[in-house]
């Protein structure tokens, strides 16, 4: 057995210790990195791995617990496939570096999966722990210490300096986001064995250029009048690193009956209120002040949103400036067909009114938010 010396960042290294290259061959018809995934994480994991890999090709890296096996004949410069079988969330110092030191090791197309164990998961760790009167204040002071904290400008760098090598407390999309933003784009994810297993694929393009939004009030990157982008201030109502997952979300579930993504997991239970009363969007009077925005006018759209709009659409819209409220919200109209709708009337008729013709759209959508209680987009 010769020792695994792998020409890999610091980080990646740090993985597993001991690591030695073992030969590939089967034992009993098993191959010794399937037995190696059936010993440490069993069928489950087994079975979701070999749906993503196929081990008897080279350049198949699989790191457990106190091992790792390479698969035979691979150059150590040529790993293709790497498979982590330690929890991601115990992973010590910055996991944006870490996780973009495993996106530059990747080739193209490469396959990274791992897993974690989520807040979701903790949080059911500790009411099984304790009675629920009593689990209920200690997971509230686990929120409030290891969530809130580390999002914080001001106690941030407090935390990490405290709490350096403490697990880092992960959601499921904010796990998710941050693979996202460090350029994988998503293939799946299944809960095992209370564990949380992602698989990912390096594509070509980082998302690395825009950083991500922690605080509970944060800047929006969202196209305006001419195709320029300015931030739309906004607070908080889905987890960090949501802005990431967009794409995937709408991808895998479309958008709901109010033109919305569908089944959105990275709404915070938080955010689900601030949104039914509309608290989410108060800070876009601040935009309002700016000059950024109006009062009523198109929705500003990420690029991703913008994009999915009709050609014709996407002309009309940049010869605005976008407004708080939007015009689906006046008119009552309601999923992805009626939103395009009420921005074609409503830009219809400021072509034929000019700007007057805001002020009964403001009226019109008062009337919608008080008597339909729609809820912010």
């Amino acid at each position: 057995m010769n020792q695994l010396d792998l020409p890999i960042p610091p980080a990646l290294r740090e993985l597993s210790a001991p690591k030695h290259i073992k030969p590939n061959p089967p034992v009993n018809g098993i191959s010794l990195l399937k037995r190696m995934l059936m010993e440490e994480g069993g069928k489950g994991v087994s079975k979701f791995v070999t749906e993503q890999i196929d081990l008897q090709k080279k350049g198949v890296l699989i790191l457990g617990k106190a091992k790792s096996i390479l698969s035979d004949g691979t150059n150590t410069g040529q790993i293709r496939s790497l498979v982590d079988l330690n929890l991601l969330n115990k992973r010590r110092g910055n996991l944006d570096v870490f996780l973009k030191d495993i996106y530059t090791r990747l080739p193209d197309a490469g396959i990274y999966i791992g897993c974690l164990e989520s807040n979701s998961i903790r949080k059911e760790k500790i009411f099984r722990a304790y009675p629920t009167p009593l689990a209920r204040i200690c997971w509230t002071l686990d929120f409030l210490f290891n969530r809130v904290l580390p999002k914080l400008a001001l106690t941030r760098g407090l935390y990490r300096l405290l709490c350096y090598r403490r697990p880092h407390y992960l959601s499921k999309a904010e796990a998710l986001g941050r693979l996202s933003y460090a350029g994988f784009e998503i293939i799946g994810h299944e809960l095992i064995q209370h564990r949380f297993y992602f698989s990912v694929i390096r594509v070509e393009k980082s998302l690395l250029t825009s950083k991500p939004s922690l605080g509970l009030l944060f800047k929006m990157p969202r196209v305006s009048k001419g195709g320029k982008i300015v931030g739309i201030y906004k607070i908080r109502s889905m987890h960090p690193y949501s802005e990431f997952l967009q794409n995937y979300v709408v991808k895998m579930n479309g958008y709901n009956e109010v033109g919305k993504p569908n089944r959105d997991f990275r709404l915070t239970r938080w955010g689900k209120v601030f949104r039914k009363l509309h608290l989410d969007e108060l800070p876009q009077l601040l935009n309002v002040l700016k000059g950024d925005l109006h009062i009523i006018g198109v929705r500003p759209l990420s690029k991703f949103g913008f994009e999915a709009l009709p050609p014709d659409l996407q002309a009309e819209r940049i010869l605005y400036k976008p407004g708080c409220i939007p015009p689906n919200v006046a008119l009552g109209l309601t999923g992805f067909k009626g939103v395009i709708q009420a921005e074609r009337i409503y830009l219809a008729d400021h072509r034929k009114y000019g700007s007057i013709v805001r002020v009964r759209y403001f009226w019109l959508a008062i009337y919608h938010l008080l008597l339909r209680k729609n809820e912010s987009a």
